[in-house]
């Protein structure tokens, strides 16, 4: 069974990662590509821009964010296929840029993950 953690994106890389997916829609800053360290860049899975630019990173409105982008993953065709590879790995850490370590598309996607094992590989 695949476990999958969070992390931001500027802390350093370690062995004990798994598999690293990005799941920011944007590059973040100050990072160059070697630092990132990246398996995988999963843009097509984070949240569109109108939502991410409605959140702000705004405490307030995340369970809503939240809401709206499980809707979002859900009407995404991708998302099976790309979340049936990421199964294929003991460990998967989702890679944020948010300085907001509770309220972020990460924080979702992996609670999202884990509601869903029934049926998962």
């Amino acid at each position: 069974m695949t476990t999958f953690i969070t992390k931001r994106i500027y802390e350093d890389a370690s062995p004990d990662d798994g598999w690293r997916v990005l799941v920011d829609r944007l590059w973040p800053r100050g990072v160059s590509k070697e630092k990132a360290d990246l398996d995988e860049w999963a843009k097509d899975l984070a949240p569109s821009t109108d939502l991410r630019k409605w959140f702000g990173h705004k405490p307030e409105r995340f369970e809503e964010f939240a809401q709206r982008y499980v809707a979002e993953l859900e009407a995404n065709p991708d998302a099976p296929d790309t979340i049936a590879g990421w199964r294929e790995h003991d460990r998967v850490t989702l890679l944020y840029g948010a300085r907001d370590e509770t309220h972020n598309e990460a924080v979702v996607l992996k609670d999202y993950l884990e509601s869903r094992r029934v049926g998962a590989s």
